[in-house]
């Protein structure tokens, strides 16, 4: 069974993805805004695994969560694929070390885009309908979440990473270097 679990641990991670979003944990909220949960496992999967797997693991973490998400007409998409770009060069071969407490600041960034990205979604499709201070509670939400994002991430991000890291080649979700 810790043979199965080691080698599958990454694919066993994804899927609490949904369930941690979803759950929405009030104990874990600040403002009444939750981290953005999908950051933790992209972040250290995409160091990781780089740029390519991170655009593609960054989609299909986007279908999902907007499969089951009840608000069809705007998308996390393009936030996460961004972020799993930019994850990805932040590879291990880099010159960039990633230290314990950086996971934060880059993971408080990335919120801010995702954050911004859905913003705009939503600004762009209801701009002529109100005014531009209806939207004020929305901009204090982001910047919520991003200083909550950045608070949790040394810690999960850092866990994640020595799971990920230790499963690293045994299994992977999809593969798209050449060996």
């Amino acid at each position: 069974m810790e043979k199965y679990l080691n080698k599958h641990s990454s694919l066993i991670s994804f899927l609490f993805i949904p369930v941690i979003y979803f759950w929405d944990p009030s104990w874990l909220s600040f403002f009444g805004v939750q981290p953005y949960w999908p950051l933790f496992w992209l972040l250290p999967w995409s160091m990781i695994h780089g740029s390519i797997d991170g655009l593609f693991v960054g989609l299909c973490i986007g279908l999902v969560l907007d499969s089951i998400s009840q608000e069809s007409s705007f998308t996390q998409i393009p936030g996460l694929i961004l972020c799993g770009i930019w994850f990805g060069k932040l590879n291990l071969s880099s010159k960039v070390i990633i230290g314990h407490f950086r996971y934060g600041f880059i993971c408080s960034i990335a919120s801010f885009i995702c954050g911004s990205i859905y913003f705009s979604q939503i600004l762009i499709k209801n701009f002529s309908e109100n005014s531009i201070s209806f939207y004020l509670p929305s901009i204090r939400n982001i910047f919520a979440e991003v200083f909550i994002t950045g608070l949790f991430a040394p810690l999960l991000c850092s866990l994640l990473f020595d799971l990920f890291k230790r499963s690293k080649g045994r299994y992977k979700i999809i593969s798209f270097k050449k060996n």
